[in-house]
């Protein structure tokens, strides 16, 4: 298959690049990661330009291109920083269940507004017990005469304290086996009575993504707030996380090439005993590795980002692309650091921080041992007893 870049996506790439080279600051950057807070002017920019909702139908405010457009988006962004390139392109996680499931009048109220950068939108789909067993839902959503009631918890919600639009994942109906088919996604405005947000938790990488949980006390919505069809909510969630570990591939694989441009750079111009470190074969070798790494994940998340845009799909190839893409990333963003020395573990010169959001490309929407199951599931098949 071949992913030669027509001239309109050359033109988005370049246009991505220019925004990021313009926009994002690096000291800027390093101050707001560390507070863990978001640049919301950069992102109301983005949005205005028509990279937050580039896959977006047009008829609400996108750019009505594919995934493949995307996640060239991603990538660029990530290149030029891990970390506001993901957390830009997070503003707008979820959205894709209202854009893909909900309803004329649901996708015309709000995705125009997630679009223009001008509202945060999230999912709350994992809790404090379960963890990543989805099927084991414990927040209900119970129906009234006015809509529905909606209890529970939600933990580890990307920007849960910042979003404006609410993803739920919530057990609609707890008596159906199994319990996947009375799951159903709901959408909650953050400023509905009932929303409480906990404190956000400190973590490693990925720090303009601040996760925090998320309770729901009595939150009262209208029956129009139902995404799709009640019981269809496991199913969409299953549908949204393939389109989602791709765009996750992208961000992993922008890091693993921003990492590797800054290790270049360094060894093209550092000194070791009267020769450049770029002339020395061990360190030749690691940079056709890194090189190689980077064009092979590159490679298998374009294929699946083809693949999805048209109308093919898959489970194996997502979670194939967003392992291969981390797991490159987190190759080369070690190595990155390595070249550096010691200057590598020093925030001012960028590869420490894209180390850590290569790990948290790596963890978020499941570890590398989740998609080798996924993987494994769809390549084996059923097995006869």
């Amino acid at each position: 298959m071949d992913f030669t870049l027509s001239k309109s996506q050359k033109e988005i790439k370049k246009a991505a690049w220019e925004f990021a080279r313009g926009k994002f600051d690096k000291e800027m950057i390093i101050e707001q990661s560390k507070a863990q807070t978001f640049p919301l002017d950069i992102l109301e920019k983005a949005g205005e330009l028509g990279f937050i909702g580039i896959h977006f139908d047009e008829a609400y405010e996108g750019g009505g291109l594919g995934l493949f457009e995307d996640i060239l988006v991603s990538e660029t962004f990530c290149r030029k920083d891990s970390t506001l390139g993901a957390a830009l392109k997070f503003s707008a996680y979820a959205a894709e269940c209202i854009l893909r499931f909900g309803d004329k009048a649901l996708k015309e109220t709000f995705i125009p507004a997630i679009a223009g950068g001008q509202r945060i939108s999230t999912g709350a789909f994992l809790e404090p017990d379960p963890g990543y067993d989805l099927s084991a839902v414990k927040t209900t959503a119970e129906k009234d005469p006015d809509g529905w009631i909606i209890n529970g918890v939600k933990s580890h919600v990307p920007l849960g304290d910042q979003a404006d639009i609410h993803v739920v994942l919530c057990a609609t109906d707890p008596t159906v086996e199994p319990r996947t088919k009375g799951m159903s996604m709901l959408l909650v405005e953050s400023d509905r009575e009932g929303v409480f947000t906990e404190n956000r938790t400190e973590k490693l990488g990925g720090r303009m993504v601040p996760f925090a949980p998320v309770r729901f006390e009595n939150v009262r919505v209208p029956p129009t707030h139902l995404i799709g069809s009640e019981g269809m909510g496991y199913k969409q969630l299953e549908r949204f996380l393939i389109e989602n570990r791709i765009q996750i591939a992208a961000m992993a694989l922008g890091t693993a090439q921003g990492a590797f441009d800054r290790a270049l750079a360094y060894i093209k111009e550092r000194e070791q005993f009267g020769k450049k470190l770029a002339q020395f074969q061990i360190t030749r070798h690691k940079i056709a590795d890194m090189a190689n790494r980077i064009e092979g994940a590159r490679y298998l998340t374009y294929y699946a980002a083809t693949c999805f845009d048209q109308g093919k799909a898959s489970n194996q190839m997502a979670s194939m692309a967003k392992l291969t893409a981390t797991e490159t990333a987190m190759a080369v963003t070690d190595e990155s650091v390595q070249m550096l020395g010691g200057y590598g573990y020093m925030t001012e010169y960028e590869v420490e921080h894209f180390y850590r959001d290569a790990k948290h490309a790596e963890i978020f929407q499941g570890t590398p041992g989740v998609q080798k199951d996924i993987i494994a599931d769809e390549v084996i098949g059923k097995l006869k007893p």
